[in-house]
């Protein structure tokens, strides 16, 4: 990824935010990104084909929408790293699960201490009802056989929630186009031997309709830690 020249108006962060029929939620998601003096924050709305008025609501909060015809969770957020302008980047959903609130905490973090990769973890300030026993119990599965295979030492692989510096990403060898993506960039930060470090950050319930589904995604992303891990990688 080339060098581009900074300006006055050039943004220090953009949050990438991936959806799909997500009315319920974008507009509180929007508003809740902190107004902050020392940063320059832009917002990228990577939508797949929304039916409602998500787009409508993101526009109008002063948010940027990229449409991306192809479906794919990896394939939304590879999508929003190539519009992305800013050097360090943050990915968010648009359900108001993640704290939006924290991002200049997060972003002075890294800077301060020369860090590469944030991990968000939610399981430790879990809210009650974010998150059901099954997918906790998934949640498990999933990072212990990552840390097993990949030695990456976190407690969360499957947050959505991290704050990274733009540069890193020409490094990563992401493959997956799917909901893998978000345990392959934590498995690629720490084996190219970036600066990781997993923050403990509040899990709210979710605003609107569950896009996760438990079972096929779950076996999909265990399929891909395998595959990332003895053969051919999966997508």
């Amino acid at each position: 990824m080339a060098a581009e020249a900074r300006t006055e108006k050039t943004p220090d962060v953009t949050v990438v935010i991936p959806t799909i029929n997500e009315e319920a939620g974008i507009g509180h998601v929007l508003d809740s990104i902190p107004k902050d003096p020392n940063l320059r924050i832009e917002v990228l709305i990577i939508d797949t084909d929304s039916t409602d008025r998500t787009k409508a609501i993101a526009i109008s909060k002063g948010a940027r929408v990229i449409n991306e015809s192809r479906r794919g969770y990896g394939r939304a957020y590879k999508t929003g790293f190539e519009y992305a302008a800013g050097d360090i980047i943050v990915t968010l959903d648009a359900d108001c699960t993640y704290p939006a609130e924290e991002i200049p905490r997060l972003v002075r973090m890294l800077r301060d201490e020369k860090l590469d990769f944030i991990n968000c973890d939610r399981l430790s300030q879990m809210e009650k009802g974010a998150m059901s026993s099954k997918h906790r119990f998934g949640n498990w599965v999933l990072t212990t056989t990552m840390n097993l295979f990949f030695r990456t030492g976190l407690r969360d692989s499957q947050t959505g929630m991290w704050v990274f510096r733009r540069s890193i990403l020409e490094k990563l060898e992401l493959t997956s186009d799917g909901m893998p993506l978000s345990e392959e960039i934590k498995i690629e930060a720490v084996r190219k031997g970036f600066r990781v470090k997993e923050v403990p950050i509040v899990y709210r319930p979710r605003r609107g309709e569950v896009k996760l589904r438990s079972w096929s995604d779950g076996k999909k992303n265990l399929g891909f830690l395998f595959s990332k891990r003895f053969g051919r990688k999966k997508k």
